[in-house]
């Protein structure tokens, strides 16, 4: 009876290992496919250093919505929420990553960006979209926004934008335009100031172009992305018949030199 005590024990433990690997991936696959959307949330607040949150979180990592917060700098008490929701869905397949994004208030359409990993590199890609949002919610950011207090439509539209990503700069090809249409502001009688467009063109260094559309607040200024930093310069002025009205504005926009004033960033 000895001799057939091994031979019964070892199929058992076998057995007993393989039903707790399989359970382990049965665990693992569950924990994967229902992760729960508060860990996007989280992810993305760190990513964002806390400027863009997510609340009121509903779903899974893969399939769900949440209202959409911007917030300023640490310490800052401002705060503005985009109405309605945003709702996202991901899949995966071999090639690529989809997420398709779409918010309520603003989007007429899904955007859909997708991420494929080669041998040396990420690509993305963002399919052509338009999309119409409030600038008062740019307010929550903190200054310069929470002072200007911008009101008006924010038009945005991109075309054959996509990037790669090879463990240096990221190179981006394509071109996303935002039109800022009948801008107001409480720093200003003037109702509306103007309405502008920003380009930002891709290549080997990305640009940025602004130009006045239209308004007696003249704007314009042209800049560059060099992989780390945005340098930009830029004039802002009255129409003389309306620069007692804006003078307030211009003093806050940028460093003041007479009738104009210089806006400079990097």
């Amino acid at each position: 009876m000895s001799t057939l005590t091994p031979s019964i024990k070892r199929p058992a433990r076998g057995l007993w290992l393989w039903a707790c690997a399989g359970a382990c991936i049965g665990v693992g696959a569950a924990l994967l496919l229902l992760a729960p959307a508060r860990w996007l949330a989280a992810g993305l607040e760190q990513f964002s250093e806390g400027h863009l949150q997510l609340r009121q979180v509903q779903g899974t990592v893969w399939a769900g919505s949440a209202e959409l917060v911007l917030t300023g700098p640490q310490g800052s008490q401002g705060a503005t929420r985009l109405p309605g929701r945003v709702q996202w869905r991901v899949q995966a397949a071999w090639s690529h990553l989809a997420m398709a994004l779409q918010a309520d208030c603003c989007m007429p359409q899904a955007l859909t960006l997708r991420v494929t990993p080669r041998r040396d590199r990420l690509q993305f890609t963002v399919d052509d979209s338009q999309s119409t949002w409030p600038m008062a919610l740019f307010s929550g950011l903190g200054t310069p926004w929470n002072t200007v207090q911008l009101e008006g439509e924010l038009h945005l539209r991109s075309r054959g934008l996509r990037a790669q990503w090879a463990g240096g700069p990221l190179q981006v090809d394509g071109e996303l335009q935002l039109e800022a249409r009948d801008l107001r502001s409480p720093l200003s009688t003037l109702k509306p100031m103007g309405s502008y467009r920003v380009t930002l063109g891709g290549g080997a260094s990305p640009s940025l172009q602004l130009e006045t559309l239209s308004g007696s607040l003249q704007l314009s200024g042209h800049g560059h992305w060099n992989g780390a930093h945005l340098h930009f310069d830029g004039v802002a002025s009255a129409l003389p018949a309306h620069e007692a009205e804006l003078s307030n504005l211009l003093n806050i926009i940028g460093r003041r030199e007479g009738p104009r004033s210089i806006l400079k960033a990097g």
